[in-house]
């Protein structure tokens, strides 16, 4: 994040990613962390002030709300943002992809 404001980028994610990976069969080039509970009223805010940014700078991304959210809000992963409550297990990295053709 802070690499990528000395190179003049406002708004960041958490994490950018250098190699995408895929969550769910979906591409995720970055993942923003939030410590806090997902309700409609503040990923409104998220949505509009942060992720729609970050979407439109870097493609599909995954938000992370460590205490959870409402389920209704994770309405947007045909867009490219992806909701999850914890770091995901079935993620698909190239570097696995490159060991099972072998």
């Amino acid at each position: 994040e802070n690499d990528m404001r000395s190179q003049g980028y406002d708004k960041t994610p958490d994490f950018k990613l250098q190699v995408p990976i895929a969550v769910d069969g979906r591409v995720v080039n970055w993942i923003e962390s939030k410590a806090s509970f997902g309700d409609e009223s503040s990923h409104k805010t998220y949505l509009k002030d942060q992720f729609w940014s970050y979407w439109n700078r870097f493609g599909p991304g995954m938000v992370i709300y460590w205490f959870g959210f409402i389920d209704e809000l994770d309405c947007n992963r045909d867009k490219g943002i992806i909701l999850s409550d914890q770091f995901p297990s079935n993620l698909i990295t190239l570097t696995s992809l490159l060991w099972k053709d072998d």
